[in-house]
């Protein structure tokens, strides 16, 4: 019987099991061996509101300790405890007390977000050494210390790791790989303390490798066989190495340069690509046109995004893109820029420059954000509509017009105010697609064009200055 209500209560979410646990006497004991254990603000619906920033942060540990010091322990499958911003010295000796009860062998999920840019808890690593490590598959920590060492023993089943501005040195991550043979993703993000990534041959099951933001890191190297997707952000000066690359279906790329590094790299080393995300935010030279294929590529998304991007770049170049991959399906093309600097089609209305290509017969879907009336953009889109025999939809947004105040999604019934040389360049961008644009679509093209709420009036729209971060 007490096997049934195990089972029940393991099934009901932790506070509906402790509401039930009230008023019956069978449930009171199950409750204290619930498998599920989150706790946060939100579980407990503590807000600002009804008590005060120092007053909410003792009121949560207080709910939590309560819980826990009832709990048995036993049986814990899932732990995720999310802190708030404030912290202190006692914060310590109840997060260690907390995860002794219930960090156990059995565990299989735990998840420590402590809501602070300062890493001022340091994780016991020597609780996955006391039997715990064999069972974990899933580990989350945010804003702590953590420094493995040697004396840490196998984690047979973890799968996935996740770590979130967390101050661990590369040596004593590469110490932790080495112990996790099963893993499947790795998750880095704002880790400043690695300089060096080593990723173990030894890892035959890791298939998504992540790294954003760490920035004091100079190099990544990848000897796990078998990684079939991998995103990055940082800086141009990373050293990326991946040795074995037959596997790679997915990448996704964040940094300056990144779009003439695709073209000019990935096509031979990792020449199996399926999906390719690159954004940029300053390109020192144009797409190359050269031989190389993306021969499995289906997906391509090229963002770049400055402020302003450089005026003088030429979008036409990234046709070379539409070249390479002869079974592409979708491309996606997102160039807004905040002060739209390239020459415009108006400014210079010669006869539209023209580039040697082969007909494409699988891109179906292109979309093109942010679309303005520079010259080469226009001309970009143009080959498109003259080469991609097989395209259905052609998706063409001014700046600034995914937004309306027509929209269900928008409750307030009112756009956000534009800045006037936006709501210029948007208005430019529409008709450029009118003109020169509209008149070349086939029959066969369904074309849609997203402009700005009607709403905006140049008469009436002020001056609204905004400040961007530069490249």
């Amino acid at each position: 019987m007490q096997d049934i209500w195990h089972h029940i209560r393991s099934l009901m979410p932790m506070r509906d099991s402790a509401r039930v646990a009230c008023v019956s006497r069978a449930f009171l004991h199950s409750w204290r061996c619930h498998p599920n254990l989150t706790f946060s603000y939100t579980t407990f619906g503590l807000n600002t509101k009804a008590y005060g920033k120092d007053e909410l942060a003792g009121v949560f540990y207080g709910k939590v300790d309560h819980i826990l010091q009832r709990h048995s322990g036993i049986g814990v499958k899932k732990l995720k405890i999310q802190t708030g911003s404030h912290y202190s010295a006692k914060d310590s000796y109840y997060l260690n007390s907390w995860l002794q009860i219930a960090v156990t062998p059995g565990i299989e999920e735990l998840t420590l977000m402590l809501c602070t840019m300062k890493a001022k808890y340091n994780f016991p690593y020597t609780l996955l050494s006391n039997g715990s490590g064999d069972s974990i598959q899933y580990l989350h920590l945010s804003s702590c210390s953590f420094h493995p060492t040697d004396a840490l023993g196998p984690l047979r089943s973890l799968t996935r790791l996740h770590l979130n501005l967390v101050h661990i040195t590369g040596d004593e991550l590469g110490c932790f790989l080495s112990r996790s043979f099963a893993l499947e993703r790795l998750e880095v993000r704002y880790c400043d303390r690695i300089v060096c990534l080593k990723v173990p041959c030894l890892l035959q099951r890791l298939c998504y490798l992540e790294v954003f933001g760490c920035g004091r890191l100079k190099v990544i190297n990848n000897e796990a066989p078998n990684l079939t997707s991998f995103q990055f952000e940082g800086d141009t000066t990373v050293q990326l190495s991946f040795g074995e690359t037959l596997q790679m279906k997915k990448l996704n790329m964040y940094r300056s340069g990144a779009v003439f590094y695709a073209r000019a790299e990935l096509p031979s080393s990792m020449p199996n690509l399926e999906a390719l995300t690159v954004s940029s935010r300053s390109e020192v030279a144009y797409a190359p046109i050269l031989h190389s294929k993306f021969l499995h590529l289906k997906y391509l998304s090229i963002s770049l995004n400055g402020a302003p991007f450089s005026p003088a770049y030429d979008y036409l170049s990234l046709a070379s893109f539409l070249d390479a991959a002869p079974i592409l399906e979708s491309f996606h093309l997102d160039v807004f820029q905040r002060f739209m600097e390239n020459v415009s089609i108006f400014a210079s209305p010669s006869e539209l420059r023209c580039i040697q290509g082969g007909h494409h017969h699988k891109l179906k879907r292109v979309r093109i954000n942010g679309f303005c009336s520079a010259k080469s953009l226009v001309e970009l889109t143009c080959h498109v509509l003259q080469h991609v025999m097989s395209l259905e939809y052609l998706t063409l947004e001014a700046p600034q017009s995914s937004w309306k105040c027509s929209e269900p999604e928008n409750k307030s019934g009112k756009c956000f105010p534009m800045v006037r040389d936006i709501l210029m360049e948007a208005q430019s961008a529409v008709l450029a697609i009118r003109e020169y644009i509209e008149p070349k679509v086939p029959s066969t093209v369904k074309l849609r064009v997203l402009e700005p709420c009607s709403c905006h009036d140049l008469d009436s729209e002020f001056e609204l200055y905004v400040f961007l971060d530069g490249p």
